[in-house]
């Protein structure tokens, strides 16, 4: 799906369709989507993408209603979004030191740099005069690809709550 017009949203409507979709649930997640938006579970990631981008209030509603529910089945389902994704990020920095490859390093700077470059631009000079939209499109994907970085090399807020829950119940039995 593409994130660069949506992620946002979704990551702040539906947090766990939004890591669906970034693995291997993706289809899943689409076709989820797909029904609350569009009446259909068989809509092009186009036309999600385009119910998203004019969902109305109540859809959006609709749409957190339905994250809860896909978040209650995946654990019926004894589906873990959140390890799953964990070990997505675990194999690939595996990979990254197996081979020294240095191209996670390049890309995490270039969006980082971007990212803030352009935040530091708009400060300055505002928004343009025309592009306005592919300006705040491009910044959209930016700062999704930025949170990407933060977690492959930090770690992901769910991991964190997860660690700090474990640590806290270390603490109650002792």
């Amino acid at each position: 799906m593409d994130f660069s017009k949506v992620g946002g949203l979704i990551q702040q409507i539906a947090p766990t369709l939004a890591t669906a979709l970034g693995g291997p649930l993706a289809g899943m997640a689409v076709k989820t989507l797909s029904s609350a938006l569009l009446g259909n579970p068989n809509g092009s990631e186009a036309d999600v993408t385009e119910a998203l981008m004019n969902a109305t209030p109540e859809q959006l509603a609709k749409l957190k209603e339905i994250d809860a529910t896909f978040k209650t089945r995946m654990k019926e389902l004894d589906i873990d979004l959140e390890r799953i994704a964990a070990g997505d990020r675990s194999d690939a920095r595996d990979r990254e030191v197996k081979t020294g490859d240095w191209t996670p390093k390049v890309l995490a700077f270039g969006i980082t740099m971007g990212f803030f470059g352009i935040l530091v631009w708009m400060f300055l000079h505002g928004m343009p005069t025309s592009g306005t939209e592919a300006m705040l499109i491009m910044l959209g994907a930016l700062q999704t690809s930025y949170t990407g970085v933060i977690a492959y090399y930090f770690g992901s807020s769910a991991g964190s709550k997860a660690k700090n829950d474990m640590l806290a119940n270390q603490n109650g039995k002792n």
